[in-house]
Parts: C-alpha cells; sequence; structure tokens
C-alpha cells in the first residue's frame, strides 16, 4: 500500500501565525522606538489639563 501524503496545512497555518506574530512584535519595537525619540504624549482630557493649571497657578508649599 501506497503511504497516505501527509497534508501541509498544519504547517502552513503555524508559519502564518509565527510570521503574524513577528510582524506585530517588530511593528511594536519601531512604534516604542519612535514614541520614545519624538516624545510624543497623549493627548490631556479637560480635568487633567485644569488640574495641571491650576496647580501651577497655585503652588503648595
Amino acid at each position: 500500500m501506497a503511504e497516505k501524503p501527509k497534508s501541509m496545512v498544519l504547517g502552513v497555518v503555524a508559519a502564518a501565525v509565527f510570521a503574524g506574530l513577528g510582524r506585530m512584535v517588530i511593528q511594536k519595537v519601531l512604534a516604542d522606538r519612535a514614541a520614545r525619540n519624538s516624545r510624543v504624549t497623549v493627548p490631556l482630557d479637560a480635568e487633567t489639563r485644569a488640574r495641571i493649571s491650576d496647580a501651577l497657578r497655585n503652588p503648595s508649599k
């Protein structure tokens, strides 16, 4: 009897998953590096801006 050909689906799916995870890791590293170099901050909401403004106007001793 001839041997059954082995399915390559599992190998292809595994390769796709690892490639996708690798791509996500590389994108995260590059984004973190760009954020660190440009020192970009998240926009502040109105409450946070008001608290900072009050703290600057009325410094506590």
